[in-house]
């Protein structure tokens, strides 16, 4: 029975180990908010402009991020060439402040809007005129990055007076 034991002992941890091991790969299929496959989120965005800034000193970014999926998600970053300093900033009684993330709910939308959260470029490298195009690139807690292209827009823009999309 003494020789037995160490041999029990080592299947059960090679049988443990094997489970913990499936189980890592298996997630794809349960729709459980992993990172792997099917759970992760989808995110669509539509409507992403950048008024023409006055200056080089900073700009803002406006859109429209859709989550078409079950799960929940966090927009965390951005990156874009245009500045090597995005900020995510939330606006609450007129005040704007800086955040780290900013959800973006299941099946929902999270609006990136004049006088509400938006997207801060701080030091642009150069200041891009009406017409031209500035890509950023979205990247969210659970989803894969987005890159978007924005349109410039004249400075008086605002997505809710325009009918096109």
């Amino acid at each position: 029975m003494n020789r037995r034991t160490p041999r029990t002992i080592a299947a059960a941890l090679s049988l443990t180990a094997a489970l913990a091991i499936s189980g890592c790969s298996s997630d794809s299929d349960s729709g459980s908010g992993s990172k792997s496959g099917a759970a992760k989120p989808e995110m669509t965005v539509s409507g992403g402009y950048m008024p023409e800034p006055v200056n080089d000193k900073m700009a803002g970014a406006f859109m429209v991020i859709k989550n078409g999926s079950k799960t929940a998600d966090k927009l965390v970053g951005v990156t874009s060439p245009l500045s090597d300093d995005l900020q995510i900033h939330e606006t609450k009684d007129q005040k704007m402040q800086q955040v780290q993330a900013m959800d973006v709910p299941a099946n929902g939308e999270l609006n990136l809007e004049r006088g509400g959260s938006h997207v801060m470029f701080m030091g642009l490298k150069n200041t891009p005129k009406v017409g031209e195009k500035v890509t950023v690139e979205l990247r969210f807690e659970k989803a894969d990055p987005v890159k978007v292209e924005l349109d410039v827009k004249e400075r008086t823009y605002n997505a809710k007076n325009s009918t096109a999309h």
